[in-house]
């Protein structure tokens, strides 16, 4: 049995799923023949994998921003959701730098206005909220085994600080009031996702796919910082099991880590690398480092205990994951119309497996 089929006829909210992230995650909602309710912002970028899938059409897609309570609150007193799925985000570390403010208050007072909408509406029974492995206090002294849940929460700059501030709120309202209520909440610290459709500022593999569509060189800015690189549907699919699982015993509900293994945790060089085997076509990366904010060097989850608790292991190793970003993006390019076609068949390999 596939985790789409629970989902046929619920109610289901996503936050954020104009995003990268929340287009997946919509088209795999679809595909399970749930009611979806999106709320978000218009894309966040131009062009846009939410435009080119014509997803908007097949949702009741709301356009409103995750800072505005009032309007939050009607959508949730008129929609009434069983699962609410929160992905809005201000998520870029450096947008982070140049407007603090904004992310602030998108990522921190846009979470608590979701939670206080979860905590009025009777009909919600399971609540995740997707944050970033950046969570974690990091002094990139040695963590060889990893970030696990219960490792201090205090990011460093604004972005991933304002995310463990998200993480605390969503603690908070869960021990004083939505756990009396009988609502399942966890939350899902996730690594750097890579996939067809990501066409953000500032992430290697959208760089790399602008790079290698003109025939230019890809430009990399920091090739030894070592991160986890997984394919979206990776946590897209584990996402989805929490909240069916905690749906169905709340006893489940907790904070979890969702990364690759440890092979896929590798320099961004390397993942560049990647990208130039399997793009082809003689294309080639330069070091253009160009000192930048401060992110951190070395970052890498411990998820042993999503893996005990819901028997979750990754399916796509970095390689193939790459893979799949050259072969939607070269379709894409070929067949701009079949970009919805081509995220059904990668759903459906993806949960086959």
């Amino acid at each position: 049995m596939s985790i789409l089929d629970f989902y046929k006829g619920k109610k289901v909210l996503v936050t954020g799923h104009t995003g990268f992230k929340g287009s997946w995650l919509t088209q795999m909602l679809l595909m399970a023949g749930a009611e979806v309710t999106g709320y978000s912002q218009n894309p966040p970028t131009d062009p846009s994998l939410f435009e080119r899938a014509g997803l908007a059409n097949d949702i009741n897609h709301v356009v409103a921003d995750i800072r505005d309570a009032d309007k939050l609150m009607k959508v949730f007193d008129e929609v009434k959701p069983e699962i609410v799925l929160h992905l809005a985000a201000q998520p870029l570390v450096r947008e982070s730098y140049q407007n603090p403010v904004y992310t602030y208050e998108t990522n921190v007072m846009g979470t608590v206005n979701i939670c206080e909408a979860v905590r009025k509406t009777d009909s919600v029974k399971s609540f995740l909220n997707v944050t970033t492995d950046k969570v974690y206090y990091n002094d990139d002294s040695d963590k060889s085994g990893g970030f696990l849940e219960d490792d201090p929460l205090d990011g460093y700059d604004p972005y991933s600080n304002s995310k463990s501030c998200s993480e605390l709120v969503t603690h908070s309202y869960k021990k004083s009031f939505l756990d009396e209520a009988g609502i399942a909440v966890s939350t899902a610290r996730a690594g750097n996702v890579i996939g067809g459709g990501d066409y953000a500022k500032d992430r290697i593999i959208p760089d790399c796919v602008r790079a290698a569509e003109k025939g230019e060189n890809i430009i990399v800015r920091n090739p030894y910082s070592i991160r986890p690189y997984q394919h979206v549907l990776e946590p897209l699919s584990i996402y989805l099991t929490i909240a069916k699982m905690q749906y169905e015993d709340t006893k489940l509900a907790g904070y979890y880590n969702v990364g690759p293994d440890d092979v896929d945790c590798v320099e961004t060089g390397k993942l560049a690398d990647i990208f130039c085997n399997a793009w082809g076509d003689g294309i080639s990366w330069e070091n253009k480092y160009d000192g930048g904010p401060h992110e951190a060097t070395f970052l890498k989850l411990n998820c042993d205990r999503i893996k005990e608790v819901f028997g979750w292991s990754p399916v796509w190793n970095i390689e193939k994951a790459v893979e799949m970003v050259c072969q939607f993006e070269k379709r894409r390019i070929a067949e701009p119309d079949k970009v919805r076609d081509e995220m059904s068949l990668e759903i459906n390999s993806f949960l086959k497996i």
